[in-house]
């Protein structure tokens, strides 16, 4: 099945343990595949509009203003199952296989994926919706704390759709009312109804299914992420965030020929962190030799100040 992206393309992912095992069944489990997200996140520069983490699967309302979910789930799977694996000292498939992602359209569908996602662990019966805050791998706990929000979480979307709330404790207050309502009689607590939040290739209007499916066979063509086109594009980006990460260290291209600096190691680490750059790009722009030696020593770089 095809993958349909493009820039500003929405999507409900969801992804299973696999033989649905419980992969997510611990608080390590759960705050790792939470911090990978997070990386992902912020390395392709994607927006989040809600998420949830369940024992042994996950929904993510997901959008990508450059078009890449493809290249971001192969990231975020393949890192969590290699930490998961290297920790617990295994080997094999963490997941069920290929993950699904249905496109969403933008508004009223985005915001009932959104409540949907939310009383995941109402309708698993974890939590009551009353409990429901106290939920921890969930956007909907991060609606309650705000200073702890990452820039490219958008509860608001959730918000809106609820009756055009604002973010405000009153719009959480009421949001809270709207999903006990949901919970008991709305579309995303009912059984039949909620099911097909999850099936499926496409969640809107008929007009925006319509307009998907004519614009597939473009998209067919436009599947070209190798193409030298795109790799251009994606490059110039790169060169962007160098330019700026040079600028917040002091330094300028010139000094680039100094291979054994730290301040190099940790530009690199930077923009692995931030872009999607590959260590080969990285290698050649920085002057440190080869793509292995900028994985190794931001590795040790990250190990030794105590990040993953």
């Amino acid at each position: 099945m095809l993958r349909l992206e493009f820039p500003g393309a929405i999507y409900h992912v969801i992804n299973r343990g696999n033989y649905r095992q419980a992969v997510f069944g611990t608080e390590g489990a759960r705050k790792a595949f939470e911090r990978c997200l997070f990386q992902a996140c912020e390395k392709y520069g994607w927006e989040l509009h809600a998420f949830v983490v369940m024992s042994n699967h996950f929904h993510l309302a997901v959008e990508t203003p450059q078009g890449n979910l493809v290249t971001g789930m192969q990231w975020l799977q393949s890192t969590f199952a290699n930490r998961f694996n290297t920790l617990r000292g295994e080997r094999g498939h963490l997941f069920q296989g290929r993950y699904k992602a249905l496109l969403v359209e933008e508004g009223s569908a985005l915001g009932q994926v959104c409540h949907y996602l939310h009383l995941n662990p109402v309708r698993a019966g974890l939590v009551s919706v009353d409990a429901l805050r106290s939920y921890r791998y969930s956007s909907y706990w991060y609606l309650w704390q705000k200073p702890e929000r990452p820039s490219f979480l958008r509860v608001e979307s959730a918000l809106v759709e609820a009756g055009g709330l604002v973010d405000t404790p009153k719009g959480w207050s009421v949001y809270a009312d709207y999903l006990e309502w949901q919970a008991a009689e709305g579309p995303a607590g009912k059984n039949k109804a909620y099911a097909s939040l999850s099936q499926g290739w496409a969640l809107g209007s008929s007009g925006f299914k319509q307009a998907l499916l004519k614009d597939h066979a473009v998209a067919v063509e436009a599947q070209a992420w190798g193409s030298k086109e795109v790799q251009e594009i994606r490059e110039a980006r790169w060169e962007q965030a160098l330019k700026v990460a040079l600028r917040d260290v002091s330094r300028e291209e010139r000094q680039l020929a100094a291979k054994s600096a730290l301040w190099k190691v940790r530009i690199a680490a930077k923009l692995k962190d931030t872009t999607d750059v590959t260590n080969g790009w990285l290698a050649e722009k920085l002057d440190m030799g080869s793509g292995f030696y900028v994985s190794k020593h931001v590795g040790l770089l990250k190990k030794r100040e105590g990040g993953i």
